[in-house]
């Protein structure tokens, strides 16, 4: 399935993988070979903070008492580039303790649908977890252990929006099963979308070079201060079997929204609008013959969803690019100026099933507004796209909002 407006583009810099070992293999060889997800994560450089002269073994010997590994049996994965699910298999990643009753915080695609989940501490104290929650949206999951079993000591979350390029990290997981494996480096980029196990997208995402393997999956992306400011989730690989610096954490500023409803209900319910659009660029806009220079151009849109039965329609001419020409171009959403792809997903994420919203989209040279009653985002989707460049929008669809 196309992606549209999840938020985000689909960063397949040669190859996109999720990082939790086991939880997605493959045998592929060639071309499609880098394009299968695996598990990744690794530390950051030993400069101080600037105020207290942290480094880097000082940060792990406080934080890595909380670090844990995590070991899924019985997961069914679904991988984003349309592999087959491998069901009754296993997975093993890296995940950290929350608070002293018990939560601990993993990707989701480690424990995704799995049967039975432990969790072993830094002492080879080896205990179960009950998964309290999952969301492949974010691809974050909350589990959770007896704290009358193990002692525990939780991991400081900070503050991802205050990461700036630049900025040292470090690295705590168990990359290809190497417990307690610290790594550094720095923050390479902010702000980076990349694709979730379900096909939507991720924003505000931390791009790291510290070195992150299969493994690290659900690891701290810690601060210089020891402060975890994200999950390391994915990277890109150009091919190979593990780290070439470029590696993606979920921002824990995201974390902090989504842990306390999967707390309370286990799920992370999100407002759907059922359209699949690409950025309407100048060279766009100029090859189409568009109204507009900019705006989300509609490409696609689900069938007897909240956008189909509002009227909005895609077009029927596909480019050589495989881009569909001819649809509507959205413009704005209740009033929010809409530039590119992403800023439809992003107008929507405040609200919920069964709101309303006004969208002001160009058809034919005319300027049409069109009230649209959303629906709740499905679980899963289809298959995210394969190729594309990184960053931008470069004429690529956005994931489904």
């Amino acid at each position: 399935m196309l992606a549209g407006l999840a938020g985000g583009l689909l960063v397949a810099i040669a190859g996109l993988v999720l990082i939790a070992t086991g939880a997605i293999e493959t045998g592929d060889e060639g071309e499609d070979a880098a394009l299968t997800p695996q598990p990744l994560t690794e530390p950051a450089s030993d400069e101080s903070d600037g105020g207290g002269g942290t480094t880097v073994s000082e940060i792990y010997d406080r934080t890595n008492p909380g670090v844990v590994f995590v070991e899924a049996d019985g997961t069914a994965t679904e991988s984003p580039f349309g592999l087959p699910p491998e069901r009754g298999g296993t997975a093993s990643g890296t995940g950290f303790v929350l608070d002293d009753e018990g939560f601990v915080l993993t990707n989701a695609h480690i424990v995704d649908r799995a049967k039975d989940v432990t969790i072993t501490f830094g002492d080879d104290e080896q205990v179960p977890a009950e998964i309290v929650g999952t969301d492949l949206s974010s691809d974050l999951a909350v589990l959770k252990v007896d704290p009358d079993e193990v002692e525990l000591q939780a991991v400081p979350l900070g503050e991802s929006g205050a990461a700036d390029v630049g900025d040292p990290v470090v690295a705590i997981g168990s990359p290809f099963g190497f417990e307690s494996t610290v790594t550094t480096g720095i923050v390479s980029a902010i702000q980076r979308e990349i694709t979730a196990p379900n096909g939507f997208s991720i924003n505000n995402v931390i791009q790291t070079d510290a070195s992150i393997n299969p493994g690290n999956s659900g690891g701290p992306l810690l601060d210089a201060r020891g402060r975890v400011i994200g999950i390391n989730s994915q990277i890109a690989t150009g091919g190979a079997s593990g780290s070439v610096g470029i590696g993606f954490a979920v921002p824990i500023d995201t974390a902090k929204e989504i842990i306390p409803q999967l707390k309370e209900d286990g799920e992370v319910e999100r407002a759907f609008l059922g359209v699949t659009t690409t950025d309407v660029t100048e060279t766009i806009a100029e090859d189409f013959n568009l109204e507009a220079d900019q705006g989300a151009l509609v490409q696609d849109v689900v069938p007897d969803g909240p956008a189909e039965k509002a009227g909005l329609k895609a077009g029927s001419t596909e480019t050589a690019e495989g881009l569909v020409a001819g649809g509507d171009i959205i413009v704005t959403v209740d009033g929010a100026e809409i530039a590119e792809s992403v800023d439809v997903a992003e107008a929507i994420e405040d609200d919920q099933p069964g709101d309303t919203v006004e969208i002001e989209f160009i058809r034919g040279g005319e300027t049409e507004t069109v009230d649209v009653e959303l629906g709740a985002r499905p679980t899963r989707v289809g298959p995210a796209p394969g190729g594309g460049g990184g960053g931008g929008g470069g004429g690529l669809p956005f994931p489904l909002p």
